[in-house]
């Protein structure tokens, strides 16, 4: 890992300008992303665009997220210190990482063995206290649920039911929806049968799979 020196944190304060300007974003998220620097979550052969706002390629053809996007998606989620939040796609872990500086009790999925291995090992190293576990997004995580808030880093061809069904009464689900393009969704469960819906913007995520796609490879 390579240290966050001067240069990383002049980039990253650079990088927060600039999505300032472009958003009206959360100001905890903003702060969360400043201290927490995203250099770590990038492959080295990369690092020289960790700081640029663009999403990167990672391993098993995945990609760590547009930080616009990351700042959007967390801003949505309307996070509050302790609240319990289950992430769909690990990842390169950076927008866990980002969930756990504003305080939220992180718990996160992702389907990939070869990402999910490296990342808990990062977050051990970063001495980040995230749950991890390897499986099927779409079935969520039972044994922790309800849970206040979900955030899905994939695109979903449709509502996932079975995320639906793990939320709490008031919480917050951000999910981008839709085949080729999706639209990111916030989704406000208001009681067992009745959701708010609105949509916050088109974007293009890879795609969400269940366990039968899965590989460990």
């Amino acid at each position: 890992m390579i240290a966050d020196s001067p240069l990383y944190q002049g980039m990253r304060t650079k990088l927060i300008t600039h999505l300032r300007e472009k958003g009206a974003f959360d100001e905890n998220v903003l702060q969360a992303m400043q201290l927490m620097p995203r250099h770590y979550f990038v492959p080295f052969s990369l690092i020289a665009y960790a700081y640029q706002d663009q999403a990167l390629p990672i391993a098993c053809q995945q990609t760590i997220s547009q930080p616009y996007t990351v700042a959007n998606q967390s801003t949505l989620l309307s996070v509050k210190p302790n609240m319990k939040i289950l992430e769909i796609g690990t990842g390169s872990g950076y927008q866990s990482a980002i969930l756990k500086t504003m305080g939220a009790l992180v718990y996160t999925i992702e389907r990939h063995r070869q990402l999910y291995e490296e990342t808990k090992q990062l977050f051990s190293s970063l001495k980040l206290n995230i749950a991890t576990k390897l499986g099927d997004g779409y079935a969520g995580w039972t044994e922790f649920a309800p849970f206040d808030r979900i955030i899905v880093t994939c695109g979903a061809a449709s509502l996932p039911e079975k995320l639906i069904a793990q939320l709490k009464i008031g919480g917050i689900m951000i999910c981008p929806i839709g085949e080729k393009m999706q639209e990111m969704t916030k989704i406000v469960k208001i009681d067992n049968k009745n959701l708010e819906i609105t949509t916050h913007g088109d974007c293009n995520f890879v795609p969400m799979l269940s366990q039968t796609e899965y590989q460990s490879h």
